[in-house]
């Protein structure tokens, strides 16, 4: 008979053990004990006992709370005055330019060969057009597919299946979606397609096709509330973005849109103050179900309150009044009756005289003649639970053109009065986001904020 190999020897060498050391107590096994350490000359025994207690920690920290790095793509500052950022779509990838808004769900990109984009000669760029064909993952979205209901209602199926009483007959498609944005507007077709998004692949993402658009300089990335939004879709615990400062160009300079996917656990980021979302108003109007509304509970002018009724800062029953946060604006939108009150505020405290003809030219108001460094009262906006977004000058006076006059780029309509017009008083835009880390923390429900460079990484 050979001898045993190693191993079976090893193994009978360890049954040995266990068999004689194991008789005294019932279901209990006795092992010699192996010394923790062994003295080495040249250190001390506890320093390494101690090296091993911490390594071990941290290792189990890292286990129990590794978390892999967010995904992340970059934001592009475009010369429309918004912010864009890349996603590809289909089979192979396709890579298309979306605008990020987060005033809106609908995730769509220009689509087919016959693609027809009306009043688009103003933007630098013609969009080029998704091909379906072209992908072997794209398909339509069915009338009784659960995510054409995300886009039209739980009444769809009775507007496009035809019923009768043995059988429904339903191989339609999900109808055309038509989606109005402010000067523009964009029509289409559902499809279900694949989303390559860096080290994450979403497959049967709902995206629109747009076959005909007025005034879209390109696709759209809903950001908003809503089943359909990438958000949504995507799982996200929140996201957070830092803009940087445009000058109405495509400046090849990017920065980080950081797409959270795991619960930050009432966590704060350093240096960020937040205040919460306010429940949105249940309105009739089911635009008003996307947006981000927060609280401003005042405006302050240099070091004077600005007497805001409180009435105009806070949304009625069918929605109106109230302030939402929107990537998709350029500037802060106020109704007349609170930008009449924060006009004349600067009006009363600066001191440089007005220029009516570039009020009257530029459509911004109000401006003033400056030369050399100009000194403007601080802009604050203060929200609820003490968070003050206290806005660096260039976010709100810049210059026009290559004058000397300096304007307050905060817009208005021209509907007067003592009432509020239909929608959100305040519309807090990109623009006064500028050089401000901004944080939708959507598992906490609250919005999140810090003025820094965005040229710094987050």
């Amino acid at each position: 008979m050979p001898p045993p190999s190693p191993l079976i020897f090893s193994i009978l060498c360890f049954l040995s053990v266990f068999i004689f050391t194991s008789s005294s107590t019932p279901n209990t096994i006795t092992l010699p004990l192996s010394h923790l350490f062994t003295t080495h000359p040249s250190s001390h025994p506890f320093h390494t006992l101690k090296l091993a207690v911490s390594t071990s920690l941290t290792r189990a920290h890292h286990l129990k709370n590794h978390q892999p790095n967010p995904p992340k793509t970059q934001i592009h500052p475009k010369s429309y005055g918004g912010y864009s950022i890349d996603l590809n779509f289909g089979t192979p990838p396709q890579t298309f330019s979306f605008i990020l808004d987060t005033g809106s769900t609908l995730v769509w990109l220009p689509c087919s060969s016959h693609y027809l984009c009306s009043n688009c000669n103003n933007f630098h760029n013609s969009p080029k057009s998704f091909i379906p064909k072209n992908s072997s993952s794209s398909k339509f979205v069915g009338c009784t597919n659960p995510k054409c209901k995300w886009v039209f209602g739980t009444s769809v199926e009775s507007r496009c299946c035809k019923q009768n009483s043995a059988t429904a007959n339903c191989s339609q498609t999900c109808p055309a979606y038509t989606v109005q944005y402010g000067l523009g507007s964009t029509a289409g077709f559902l499809l279900s397609e694949n989303l390559n998004f860096p080290g994450k692949l979403l497959p049967d993402f709902l995206v629109g096709c747009s076959i005909v658009s007025v005034y879209q300089p390109a696709g759209i990335a809903g950001f908003g509330r809503g089943p359909e939004s990438l958000p949504s879709q995507m799982n996200l615990t929140g996201f957070s973005y830092c803009l940087l400062s445009h000058q109405f160009d495509d400046s090849p300079e990017t920065s980080d849109l950081v797409l959270h996917t795991s619960s930050s656990d009432n966590k704060r980021t350093n240096g960020v103050s937040y205040t919460p979302f306010r429940k949105n108003p249940s309105s009739k109007n089911p635009a008003f179900g996307a947006y981000y509304y927060l609280t401003l509970r005042r405006i302050v002018v240099g070091e004077k309150r600005v007497r805001v009724p409180k009435r105009l800062l806070e949304p009625d029953v069918n929605g109106n009044g109230g302030s939402i946060v929107d990537s998709g604006s350029t500037f802060t939108f106020m109704e007349r009756p609170i930008f009449d009150l924060v006009a004349e505020e600067f009006a009363r405290q600066v001191n440089y005289t007005r220029a009516r003809e570039i009020e009257k030219k530029s459509g911004l108001s109000p401006c003033f003649v400056v030369s050399g460094t100009a000194t403007f009262p601080e802009l604050r906006f203060e929200f609820r639970g003490g968070a003050k977004m206290s806005l660096p000058l260039t976010n709100y006076f810049s210059l026009v053109g290559k004058s000397d006059v300096a304007c307050l780029t905060i817009v208005s309509d021209d509907v007067a009065g003592p009432g509020v017009a239909a929608g959100p008083a305040v519309i807090l835009g990109n623009y006064q986001q500028q050089n401000f880390y901004v944080e939708y923390d959507l598992g906490n429900e609250r919005f999140g904020f810090r003025s820094q460079s965005c040229k710094t990484r987050v």
